[in-house]
């Protein structure tokens, strides 16, 4: 197929714009491309429009009839980034060419057509976003360099950096990988002066089961497990679980001391003082429901070696009691079931509709605030927003104060899992407050771990509901407004402003970068996306554009940040949800203000230094020439 056959009108002028949050009408050239829709005055300081077919949500037409002719008509599209864009065509052919063509680029589902695989961008790239992450560079780094800080965060002691080590000692260390078994190469190289914990460490290993995506299609191919279990006992434990998702180590952690976070690999070595108990995340699918399989020995021996030295752990539901499977008591008698569901939802599609209620909500500018107070509650998007909180909460408690190891699942384990499991790394874990940390966590916990993103995105809240297939959902957004949540509530916490935030929601729907692209690694293997495209991750770690994302007001924060989950303390999130609906220039100049301030505040320290010092130094010389002055 090609694009110029979905084209029937590549350019026409006289198009009239209109859009909500400017109330001036613009004419100008409307063009179409393969990716994007263009519309330009051409003249200065006038609204363009640029936008990628792939962020058209909806599609509306409303022609005009005269005389029972139709004489044009206005084109609205509906868009992912939840803009509302109105275009006036003056003729009818004019009019059903153009609709046609947007809604036949809209709804392009071919992969390798997308804008990613055709974008190249025009500055140098710095760092390869696609090997960041990397488990193996990950353990190379452990290794290699023994003394680590993250490059974020530098008040965070003991996080990985990703970059490989050129250093002598790294050049006569075997492959990280080698054998599957890291984590003992790390001992080894740590010798006498290792940690006592160390050992902790070495009770997990490197696996391949899943290198041809065999036994798990949604996993990546390379996977940590316990050291005594293996691959054979793995694959049982895949056949129990629905997907073949079977439990996985996400994160490690030892009271607020240090972590260990899977899949993509942050290790920390402890020195040999550290007695803390050590306490693991894991999360998995829930068990099958097939009729004479009650129990699965391999499963059960995952969980029993993760226990550890502990007398209890807890198995935490986030799908809902009744809706989901669990494990039996008889079987899994030291575990503990709790059920936290996020809301009171049958499918990721049930997210998608509370959000579609929500936006449809904050458009209706024209409605009573009794009418509109009511609308935000039954929507329902906000008590998904608290218990999504309030479960990530209640995980973080059983690792922290209780140091109990924890499984999490909920369904498939793609969706309500992978939002606790990530929230409570952000509670715990400092360095998932940073910039990187963040890109880490995403990486990790939901491009990695397999959230389906092209399915679950390829609609959102604009196409009606009866349209949509079962498999769309607004996962991720829930992610990110539960993230914006602890960021009012801990301002000074966050190395990154909201702006990132906001640029995650846009760039996981629509972009020229595939770092959100696939459903699956196995996806994106196949066709190639981390030799094709270009990542996000490279593009927001330059220095330029990764200046405009960092919060003024950050101060490095080592503690765990325990956020109220009581229902006053929730913000509705209008700098996304609102912002095309009210103006928001005054946050904008509010926040090059607070900018300004605190770097005049750092400047005006430097100066006082400055001054002090020199206060010092003329205090010397008095006291030293009245010290002559008494010899003479």
């Amino acid at each position: 197929m090609e694009f110029a056959d979905l084209i029937k009108t590549p350019k026409l002028d006289g198009v009239f714009l209109h859009t909500t949050t400017a109330n001036a009408t613009v004419e100008g050239t409307l063009c179409i491309t393969g990716h994007h829709l263009l519309l330009s005055a051409r003249q200065e300081n006038t609204q363009e429009l640029w936008l990628l077919h792939k962020n058209i949500d909806c599609v509306e037409k409303k022609p005009s009839i005269g005389q029972n002719i139709v004489m044009g008509g206005i084109i609205t599209l509906k868009c992912k980034d939840l803009r509302i864009i109105a275009l006036e065509i003056k003729y009818a052919k004019d009019f059903f060419n153009v609709s046609a063509s947007l809604e036949a680029l809209s709804a392009i589902q071919n992969a390798e057509l997308d804008y990613p695989f055709f974008y190249r961008p025009m500055y140098s790239i710095l760092e390869d976003g696609y090997t960041m992450f990397r488990p193996e560079l990950e353990f190379a780094q452990l290794i290699s360099g023994l003394s680590m800080g993250g490059a974020s965060s530098p008040n965070v002691a003991n996080i990985t950096i990703c970059t490989p080590s050129t250093s002598a000692m790294a050049s006569s260390i075997p492959h990280p990988l080698q054998n599957g078994f890291a984590l003992e190469a790390a001992a080894a190289l740590m010798g006498s002066s290792g940690s006592g914990s160390c050992m902790a460490a070495c009770e997990w290993r490197v696996s391949y089961v899943n290198k041809d995506f065999g036994v798990c299609a949604t996993y990546g191919a390379t996977l940590i497990v316990p050291k005594a279990i293996s691959d054979e006992q793995l694959t049982l434990s895949a056949a129990f679980r629905d997907g073949g998702r079977f439990p996985v180590l996400s994160y490690r952690h030892e009271n607020g001391v240090g972590l260990i976070a899977f899949p993509v690999i942050k290790l920390c070595l402890y020195n040999s003082s550290s007695h803390l108990l050590q306490a693991t995340l894991m999360r998995s699918a829930q068990p099958l429901s097939i009729q004479g399989i009650k129990r699965c020995r391999a499963d059960e021996a995952i969980l029993n070696l993760v226990l550890g030295r502990s007398k209890k752990g807890f198995i935490v539901d986030t799908w809902g009691k009744g809706k989901s499977n669990t494990e039996t008591d008889l079987h899994y008698s030291q575990w503990k079931k709790v059920n936290r569901a996020i809301g009171n939802v049958s499918s990721p599609a049930a997210i998608l509709d509370s959000f579609a209620k929500l936006i449809e909500a904050c458009n209706d500018t024209g409605c009573t605030t009794d009418k509109w107070l009511s609308r935000l509650e039954s929507s329902g998007w906000l008590s998904l927003v608290l218990n999504s909180l309030n479960a990530s909460c209640v995980v973080a408690q059983c690792l922290d104060q209780e140091g109990s190891p924890v499984l999490v699942h909920g369904a498939k384990g793609l969706d309500s899992t992978l939002i606790v499991t990530s929230l409570v790394q952000i509670i715990l874990n400092p360095d998932c407050r940073t910039v990187r940390g963040l890109q880490a966590l995403i990486e990790r916990e939901w491009i990695q771990a397999g959230h389906p993103f092209a399915s679950r995105h390829r609609y959102s809240c604009y196409t009606p509901h009866q349209t949509r297939n079962k498999n769309s959902g607004a996962t991720f957004v829930l992610f990110l407004d539960c993230i914006y949540q602890l960021y009012t509530q801990f301002p000074c916490s966050f190395e990154f402003s909201t702006q990132l935030l906001i640029l995650l929601f846009e760039h996981s729907y629509f972009s020229q970068y595939g770092t959100f692209l696939c459903d699956s690694e196995r996806e994106r293997q196949e066709l190639q996306v981390h030799t094709r495209t270009t990542s996000l991750w490279s593009y927001l770690n330059r220095p330029d554009v990764l200046q405009t994302l960092l919060n003024p007001l950050y101060e490095p924060n080592a503690a765990v940040i325990w956020p109220s989950v009581a229902p006053i303390s929730l913000e509705l999130w209008s700098e996304l949800y609102l912002r095309w609906v009210i103006d928001q220039r005054n946050l904008t100049t509010t926040m090059a203000q607070i900018q300004e301030l605190v770097t005049t505040e750092k400047e005006l320290r430097i100066q006082a230094l400055k001054l002090r010092k020199q206060a010092l130094e003329l205090s010397q010389e008095v006291m030293t020439l009245i010290n002559e002055d008494d010899d003479d």
